[in-house]
């Protein structure tokens, strides 16, 4: 399904500054469709959270507005806003009962007492907590927690759901079944939601598209896919997975081709992305499962490389080698491969097509 063209919120030339000097959040412009799962990716300090915390009302925009369903909010107080939140410490309230912490925002909005029993049987059954309503919260795992925030988040039928970093506190195990629940929940319900996190696996693994932020602006949006196998510059090739980097100047440039010489003399050859003339730096980016063992002699890009440290991760073998004069050049390997008779200290020849490698910004 495609999200480019739906508007249901919308930041229009939104910046957002604290101390009236530097600039948290710069000119934002961006569009979120009804129905879509977009998170919003970046490193600690780069414009996400406080975006989302402006989407909810807790921020006001230094300049420009936002707007739900076309209307302008920056004079709506948060409450009326009729958006789930769900946070990181989950924010139940300890003297309150599961059922009490979920018929609460209903009480708010004044809800007759048969539908707040109705509506919260029925946010429960959703996360499969239907037997815990006398349960308070110090009564519960991390992982049932949160799943009454979230449950509390889409009581009221919300269309607008924020998280953030709502899985930051639990297990790697729990963690990973909690995202699957919380992307089914979505492709149940058809909610909005904007979702919040660092964590790269958990963007890629839940999202509709991703917005990847670094320093207050938004560096690509993309399908996961598409910004893990097609990154636009050399933040979101680093960021976003494993990535090998090769660095030279462009020696001649094509539509689908660009020749680049590295700092030991060696051509490498790469799809053009964000480079335009020759004698320009860039940073070639490489994933490491693009690497091919043994290639053939016509494979453009072909080298002789040293294994320096062989790991074994169950589904792959990660192997690091010195090539082109990089001491830490990744390749993976599926353990469906060959790879048993691979040795510290030996010597292979690996290569990669031109279209797995993206000469992009140098930065």
């Amino acid at each position: 399904m495609s999200f480019e063209n739906k508007k249901f919120v919308r930041f229009e030339n939104i910046d957002k500054s604290y101390d009236g000097k530097e600039l948290v959040v710069k000119n934002l412009n961006l569009d979120i469709a009804e129905g879509e799962f977009l998170t919003l990716l970046g490193p600690s300090g780069s414009g996400k959270t406080t975006t989302l915390m402006m989407l909810a009302g807790f921020e006001n925009p230094t300049n420009g507005e936002i707007f739900i369903d076309s209307v302008p909010i920056s004079n709506i107080t948060p409450h009326k806003r009729g958006i789930g939140m769900v946070f990181q410490n989950y924010a139940l309230f300890p003297h309150m009962s599961v059922f009490e912490n979920l018929a609460f925002p209903l009480k708010v909005r004044k809800f007759s007492k048969e539908e707040i029993e109705k509506k919260v049987s029925k946010a429960l059954n959703m996360v499969d907590l239907l037997n815990f309503e006398n349960r308070m919260p110090n009564q519960l795992s991390g992982g049932q927690q949160q799943r009454v925030a979230v449950a509390r988040a889409l009581v009221f039928d919300p269309k607008l759901v924020l998280m953030d970093e709502p899985l930051g506190a639990l297990d790697k195990n729990l963690r990973e079944s909690m995202q699957y629940e919380l992307k089914h929940i979505h492709e149940t319900l058809g909610v909005t939601v904007v979702y919040v996190t660092h964590d790269q696996s958990e963007a890629l693994t839940m999202s509709n598209r991703i917005a990847v932020f670094n320093d207050g602006n938004i560096q690509q949006l993309s399908s996961p896919s598409k910004l893990y196998e097609e990154p636009e510059n050399s933040f979101v090739a680093k960021f976003i997975g494993e990535n090998n980097t090769i660095d030279g100047v462009v020696k001649e440039i094509s539509s689908d081709s660009c020749k680049v010489e590295i700092k030991s003399g060696e051509i490498v050859y790469a799809s053009p992305i964000a480079i335009n003339n020759i004698g320009e730096k860039t940073s070639i980016s490489l994933r490491p499962e693009r690497i091919i063992l043994n290639p053939h002699d016509k494979t453009p890009n072909r080298f002789e490389a040293e294994v320096r440290e062989i790991i074994y991760h169950g589904d792959h073998t990660r192997v690091r080698v010195n090539l082109l004069g990089k001491d830490d050049f990744i390749l993976k390997v599926p353990n469906s491969s060959d790879i048993s008779n691979i040795n510290q200290g030996d010597k292979m020849s690996l290569g990669w097509e031109i279209k797995d490698s993206r000469a992009l910004d140098s930065d």
